[in-house]
Parts: C-alpha cells; sequence; structure tokens
C-alpha cells in the first residue's frame, strides 16, 4: 500500500489515546479534541520503521513511535530557537537517530523530516531489538512484539 493511502481498516483512536497505533504497516494519529468528543483522525506522514533524514541537521533515523501533537516538556521545546521552533499541532516522531558520531534517541516534528532514500545500512543497536527487516530496505514492527 503506498505511504499516503488510508488503510480501509483504519478506525479512529479513543480520544484519551495519545500515542500512534499501527494500522496497516501506518501511524494513525488523532488530532486532540477540539469539541466534545470530536477529533479528525489523520494518517502520520511517515510510518513505523521508515528511514528518515533532518532537513536542518546532519542526522537520519528509523521512526519507532509517533505522537499525533507534541507530547514532550514545555521546556524542552523552549530550548529549539524560536526562529526554526516547529508548530506543536503536528505528529512529532520518536526515532533511534544517528549521525557521524553516535546513536541515540531523537525527538523531531514532522516539518523538520523527510524520506532518507540514501540506501546506507543503519547501525543504531535498538533499531534491531524492536524492528525487522521488511524486506524493501526499511524496517516494521516485530511480529513477536505485538500483542
Amino acid at each position: 500500500m503506498p505511504h499516503n493511502q488510508k488503510p480501509r481498516d483504519a478506525a479512529p483512536l479513543a480520544p484519551a489515546r495519545r500515542r500512534g497505533a499501527i494500522t496497516g504497516g501506518h501511524a494513525l494519529v488523532a488530532e486532540t479534541p477540539r469539541a466534545a468528543n470530536a477529533f479528525t483522525p489523520r494518517l502520520a506522514k511517515f510510518r513505523i520503521g521508515e528511514v528518515v533524514r533532518h532537513k536542518h541537521f546532519p542526522f537520519r533515523g528509523v521512526v519507532f513511535d509517533v505522537d499525533p501533537v507534541f507530547d514532550n516538556t514545555e521546556e524542552w521545546w523552549l530550548a529549539i530557537p524560536e526562529e526554526i521552533r516547529p508548530h506543536k499541532d503536528q505528529p512529532f516522531y520518536h526515532l533511534f537517530a544517528e549521525n557521524a558520531e553516535s546513536e541515540y534517541v531523537a525527538y523531531v516534528s514532522e516539518q523538520n523530516l523527510e524520506r532518507d532514500n540514501s540506501d546506507e545500512p543503519v547501525r543504531h543497536p535498538q533499531v534491531a531489538e524492536a524492528l525487522a527487516e521488511d524486506g524493501e530496505g526499511g524496517w516494521q514492527v516485530r511480529r513477536d512484539l505485538l500483542n
């Protein structure tokens, strides 16, 4: 299924759930409620297991979780220089990230990510613990970790 096509079995998440749900290989996220019990479901641009690259900084990573909107501390958000600070009302991605020097976990807004088409191998050690190769150059959730 193309990454931008909505899965037929995608169902809206309950408003109380804030994390993305994996549906047909995509992360289904729900915007925060605008009115009582009213929200608009939408697909995150990047799926769990997709390899992405930061648009402005020299690192890349593999998506392992998605927040429908910003879900970190205000202190963390304010530490980002105002001229490049992202809007909070968009998906934020948890990445197994790597740069030339190290591997780490990153939290990045959708607007600052793009697909990584380099075909370079991913070296972050936690990727293989949580994900399995999908046979198409990407990763997918390991079936033994699904509940």
